[in-house]
């Protein structure tokens, strides 16, 4: 023990030197007590280093000191694993240490002591959780990205297959959330590392590389650097010139883009001006542009519209001498803080400036989008999904009618701006217009856009948004209205199919008592009788079993398989489908299917795909169409035709002649005849045989037949 502790003593006392700096004398008083006990806790336990597992905490408190974070935080990262890693519990540090670090403490920790059924869905669980935590105290994801900036510093330790998961979940997940809180060199080192480990090969041959070129290019670099800064003096502005070398990964990922050799990249050094403020800045853009010729389009104001996290620089790439591009960044003292310390800038600055609060404003409604998310989202692999969504942020800036500035990830569509502006707007929505001109819904925003979103007050979400939507926030929405609708309709239809089943037997639905029910939801397990019915519409539950089960035992069951079909109308959504491999319309006669997890499916009695014994299966469903249907339905047919020209275009034109639409169509050509399968929108059967009139009027129509019939 002797050992262990005169080990850690230099470690242990920079931390308290280093607090010492900001906090006050009884802060540090506290901070040597929750050593003191994470020591006591950890005892005995080691890091795959060898060195005593108190280590990892000291430096990732230390970390968080560079932040100038406050006692609580730093007191939170001493004891981050004692929970989960020990028997020590909320409760005793909550006692200790006040319920502010307990509950830090509680939100870093991750979820040990719950099964799951894959690595991935406890991982995800674990972003869930943490980021549950991180809404409600944003210093939760310090700690957490504090603490995985450590392990990758020591990852060395790890097996080689360990590195590249822990190095790969890194990239996808840490430095994205700490770019988007603004913790530039926290984002710019987890990148780093988990770039080396990631891709170890790739990473020696840069850093080779880079080597190379930092000795060729240095005397190139300096001239530049003076010019820039004597330029900047001529224009008598007070500036701080830095240069810059690129980051491996910002280089490799360049490369990876734009399908780039090394040599290839020219701008791997870039320039760092800071002046007094924000006149100054377009001054100093002024100066360099005279200097060297700005590269156009790739100049960006993000002082007049700052990026979702805060971030405020000019961006100007210019064309240097000997042909090499020049990237500058030009900004004030107070938008460098930010840059570099992000989130952090409340707790080392102290600052009430606006540039803060409103940086804050911005961290609060990203962390209540995230709580949005949270909520239409019961599944953790699904959220992660949303997550990862949100945490790659492009520069698409876009106004709405009133002038309001949105900022949305690259990619995003009018539905991903509707969902944006309200949650209500997005599931109403129906149109769009883009600078006054109408447009698809599906259509990709770019910057400057001013977008109009035109709504209907019995419009729903559609399923096919889900496949160009670019936001979490969209994509949990849409889901969530889906899902909601599902259930409501599958609830009503699985008490149709369960009446019917009664009704086959000979049983009154009504007679069913409220005792009956009790004990088939006892003996299942299933929580409330709607989620039952529900079951029974999705295939989870056969009716005429959950039947059978229901009737008390003493009542005599004779089947009836022919009463009472479920009528069909057509617009009972997600829990009825029409098979695709015989495609039923009104007046077909028709049987439905139960499949686990699909729901009831609809198909004709003439599919191959009915077998003959079906009344025998307690999979089938009676079925009929209702009356006064009014959508239409998709059906295939296949039209042989001598291979003339315009042959195509007279079909074409004689289904349209019957009002139909058609969905798609594939040709294949045999001989002298073109085989045309078309996908056709139609009523009904008569529709159908209007259509199929006309189109045997054409004289080089030989052969027209109703596919799987």
């Amino acid at each position: 023990m002797l050992n262990q502790t005169n080990l850690l003593i230099p470690e242990s006392e920079l931390l308290f030197s280093e607090a010492a700096q900001y906090l006050k004398v009884e802060d540090i008083t506290l901070l040597r007590n929750a050593y003191a006990f994470g020591q006591g806790a950890h005892l005995g336990q080691f890091r795959r280093s060898g060195e005593p597992y108190i280590a990892h905490p000291i430096a990732v408190a230390r970390i968080l000191g560079t932040l100038r974070l406050d006692a609580p935080t730093l007191i939170a990262a001493l004891l981050h694993d004692v929970v989960e890693d020990t028997d020590i519990s909320k409760a005793e540090i909550s006692e200790r240490f006040g319920e502010a670090v307990a509950e830090l403490v509680d939100g870093v920790s991750k979820l040990a002591k719950i099964e799951f059924q894959t690595q991935e869905e406890a991982q995800a669980e674990n972003f869930r959780k943490m980021l549950m935590a991180m809404a409600r105290d944003v210093r939760v994801i310090l700690i957490k990205l504090a603490d995985r900036l450590h392990n990758m510093r020591t990852l060395d330790a790890m097996l080689t297959e360990k590195q590249r998961s822990i190095a790969r979940e890194t990239l996808e997940i840490y430095a994205p959330i700490a770019h988007r809180f603004g913790l530039n060199n926290i984002y710019q080192e987890l990148q780093e590392l988990g770039f080396r480990y990631s891709f170890p090969l790739r990473h020696k041959v840069l850093v080779k590389a880079t080597k190379a070129a930092r000795g060729n290019r240095r005397e190139v670099v300096g001239k530049i650097l003076e010019a820039i800064t004597l330029k900047l003096k001529e224009a008598k502005l007070d500036a701080e010139v830095t240069g810059r070398e690129k980051h491996l990964y910002s280089i490799y990922m360049k490369m990876v883009e734009k399908h780039l050799s090394f040599s290839e990249v020219l701008d791997i050094y870039g320039f760092r001006v800071i002046v007094k403020d924000i006149p100054s800045c377009y001054v100093a853009l002024g100066a360099l542009h005279s200097l060297y010729k700005p590269i156009p389009g790739k100049f960006k104001d993000y002082i007049a519209i700052p990026k979702t996290n805060g971030y405020q620089s000019l961006h100007s790439t210019l064309l240097g001498p000997f042909g090499i591009p020049i990237e500058i960044q030009i900004r004030t003292v107070e938008m460098h803080q930010i840059a570099e310390n992000g989130v952090a800038s409340h707790w080392l600055y102290k600052s009430t400036d606006s540039d803060f609060d409103e940086l804050h404003v911005k961290t609060s409604q990203w962390l209540q989008s995230l709580l949005e998310t949270l909520s239409g989202s019961s599944d953790s692999l699904e959220f992660l999904e949303h997550l990862k969504f949100d945490l790659f942020p492009g520069d698409v800036f876009v106004f709405t009618p009133q002038g309001k500035i949105l900022t949305l990830p690259r990619g995003s569509t009018a539905v991903d701006f509707a969902y944006a502006v309200h949650s209500d707007v997005g599931n109403c929505c129906v149109a769009v217009k883009i600078n006054g001109e109408s447009a698809p819904l599906r259509t990709k925003l770019k910057s400057g856009d001013r977008v109009e979103i035109v709504t209907a007050p019995y419009a729903k979400p559609n399923p096919s948004w889900l496949s160009y939507v670019a936001t979490g926030r969209a994509r949990s929405s849409i889901r969530h209205f889906l899902k909601t609708i599902q259930y409501s309709e599958s609830v009503k239809l699985g008490e149709r199919m369960l009446n019917q089943a009664l009704i086959s037997f000979n049983i009154n639905p009504d007679s069913i008592t409220e005792l009956q029910w009790e004990k088939l939801l006892r003996d299942s397990g299933v929580k409330s009788k709607d989620d039952f019915l529900a079951e029974l519409a999705l295939g989870k539950q056969l009716p005429a079993v959950i039947a059978k089960k229901l009737v008390a035992p003493t009542e005599s069951i004779t089947s009836d398989w022919m009463t009472g079909p479920i009528t069909i109308l057509g617009n009972e959504g997600l829990t009825v489908q029409f098979a695709k491999c015989c495609r039923p319309i009104p007046d077909d006669d028709i049987i439905g299917i139960i499949k686990k997890d699909s729901g009831l499916i609809i198909h004709t009695r003439q599919c191959n795909n009915i077998p003959t014994n079906h009344r025998n299966s307690e999979n089938f469903v009676n079925v009929a169409w209702g009356k006064d249907i009014t959508r239409t339905f998709v059906t295939s047919i296949k039209v042989t035709a001598i291979n003339k020209q315009g042959v195509l275009a007279r079909i074409a034109a004689e289904i349209a002649k019957a009002d139909s639409n058609i969905d798609d169509i594939t040709m294949e050509t045999e001989n002298d005849y073109t085989h045309m399968h078309f996908i056709l929108q139609v009523n009904d059967r008569n529709h159908l045989a209007q259509v199929l009139r006309g189109l045997r009027h054409i004289k080089d129509v030989a052969r027209i037949k109703r596919n799987n019939e």
